[in-house]
């Protein structure tokens, strides 16, 4: 009898640099990411995330629109 054992994701510190690695690592171009950007993250994400979600939010991030990013109207 197998027995699989799953890991469980490990957590990452939200920093800029992790951010911007993310970024590089994942946008074609234009990859750095502005400041708002990265506060938005970074407010979304909280302290700590899985590479799976930071991964996920750093590419989302591009599609949103920038009144949703700077936190207009709230």
């Amino acid at each position: 009898m197998d027995i699989q054992v799953r890991k469980t994701p490990k957590l990452v510190s939200v920093s800029d640099r992790n951010l911007q690695s993310a970024a590089i690592r994942l946008l074609p171009k234009h990859n750095k990411l502005v400041s708002p950007e990265l506060v938005y993250l970074r407010r979304v994400l909280g302290d700590k995330a899985t590479q799976t979600e930071i991964d996920e939010k750093v590419i989302a991030v591009r599609r949103l629109p920038w009144s949703e990013i700077v936190g207009a109207g709230d």
